[in-house]
């Protein structure tokens, strides 16, 4: 379909946004064309410069190698008046100066194609480029990570809470993949959180890790036996045991694409209180059936 003539009213606008639409571009329930918008009045894509180079928008018209040209014209307009229902609709465009409301149109450039297709809209422009929330969520995101709510691992072993000085003590650790929302900037950010690796610290001084093993419980049968994760305490005393589970994550902005976050966060768990003693072994020479009080009878 070509657009003809400008558009006349609010039911015209919306036959052709609907003809038009981006396979990418989900329609709301208003029948206006959305390119990301969010009520909390953000676009997942940033902030780049309009073809003309005099505003700034949320519509990425700087791609490498695009086929398409672009240009926008303002919403729901007819002549020099704005349509009342259409503009109803419109967004706020309150994130900078001289927010207005605009459609774009595209057309292919290599064929100099005089029709404009719409493309998407309503979305805002300003003349100024407006707060870039998108950069500063992704400058603070590694911070925010390791101040999140990622639950630790629990850590066990085997035996507990005593173990034997000279013999090894298994240890393992339980953590799980977690995914919660954060509010940042007025902006709903969620979080996937991945354990990855683990550091040991065995409270006598030694430390293991980051290994990407977190040890496993061993059948009774087969404690005593030497794990990836375990430690032979040489001397006797309570020790705690602290695991630090590093944790890989991404984040997404208003529901947005997924995105890698920096740095790993650390997240180390409650200490694992375990004391340690020492076996004596003796040998006795008397028999128990003619001296009943003898040692070790």
């Amino acid at each position: 379909m070509r657009r003809a003539v400008a558009f006349i009213s609010c039911i015209i606008l919306t036959i052709l946004a609907v003809q038009f639409a981006s396979p990418s571009v989900a329609d709301d329930d208003d029948g206006l064309i959305r390119s990301g918008w969010k009520d909390v009045g953000l676009d997942t894509g940033g902030w780049s410069q309009t073809p003309d180079g005099t505003s700034w928008g949320t519509i990425n018209t700087q791609i490498p190698l695009d086929p398409y040209e672009y240009k926008y014209e303002t919403a729901c307009q007819s002549g020099d008046a704005l349509q009342p229902a259409c503009a109803a609709d419109l967004p706020a465009c309150t994130e900078g100066p001289d927010g207005e409301a605009v459609f774009w149109y595209r057309r292919i450039r290599e064929i100099a194609d005089p029709m404009w297709d719409l493309f998407a809209g309503p979305v805002c422009i300003y003349s100024e480029k407006p707060r870039d929330i998108l950069a500063e969520i992704a400058a603070s995101i590694s911070h925010e990570f390791q101040q999140s709510p990622v639950r630790p691992a629990t850590v066990g072993s085997q035996p507990g809470p005593n173990a034997l000085r000279g013999a090894e003590t298994n240890f393992y650790a339980v953590a799980v993949e977690q995914a919660f929302d954060l509010t940042l900037l007025g902006q709903t950010v969620h979080i996937n959180a991945t354990p990855v690796s683990y550091t040991w610290d065995y409270g006598d001084g030694t430390i293991m890790g980051p290994s990407p093993s977190a040890g496993a419980p061993l059948p009774e049968d087969r404690w005593g036996e030497q794990t990836l994760t375990s430690h032979v305490y040489t001397a006797t005393g309570k020790y705690g045991i602290v695991v630090t589970t590093h944790f890989q994550g991404t984040y997404s902005v208003n529901a947005g694409p997924s995105l890698p976050i920096p740095d790993e966060g650390a997240f180390a768990s409650a200490p694992l209180g375990l004391t340690v003693w020492r076996a004596v072994t003796k040998n006795y020479a008397d028999n128990c059936l003619e001296n009943p009080s003898g040692d070790g009878c």
